[in-house]
């Protein structure tokens, strides 16, 4: 039986399903979970990069600009933060040991990176259903996760 299972959440809808399966499946094999969000630095909810220029007659923009790109980060990083802390009290809350993590990188790699380095048994994450060119042009985290994970993969379709 599974006895450390890995969680990847994001803000899909299809973040609860995974999370409502994870606790189940923890509850029968009394295992652990790992609650993980990654902020991907190029993510389509994410603000687009500041290039600060050199200082020139509009460095107070610049600056500005950057103040700006980082208070959304911030408020991006506080809202995943929030909602690991919530689905974390709710799963301790059902007698499920539980922890979370988030980081910000490529969501595939930093998913395989995680499950072996936390020795999971299992992984869970979402899946959206691209194929074809939306796969190759988007890329596709599950199908990286799948074939690169140190563990078991069990993926949960989005809806």
């Amino acid at each position: 039986m599974f006895k450390k299972i890995l969680v990847g959440l994001d803000n899909s809808a299809t973040s609860q399903l995974i999370f409502e399966q994870a606790l189940e499946l923890a509850k029968l094999g009394n295992a652990t979970l790992m609650l993980l969000h990654v902020l991907p630095p190029f993510g389509e909810d994410y603000p687009p990069p500041v290039y600060p220029e050199p200082d020139s007659i509009y460095s107070a923009a610049h600056t500005e600009a950057l103040k700006s790109y980082m208070d959304q980060w911030q408020a991006i990083e506080e809202s995943g933060l929030d909602y690991l802390r919530t689905q974390t009290e709710k799963a301790t809350a059902l007698g499920i040991p539980t922890e979370f993590s988030q980081n910000v990188g490529d969501p595939g790699q930093l998913i395989c990176k995680i499950a072996q380095s936390w020795r999971a048994d299992l992984i869970i994450i979402g899946r959206r259903g691209r194929s074809g060119l939306s796969e190759m042009l988007m890329g596709s985290v599950s199908n990286y996760v799948l074939h690169h994970a140190p563990c078991s993969v069990l993926t949960i379709q989005g809806q």
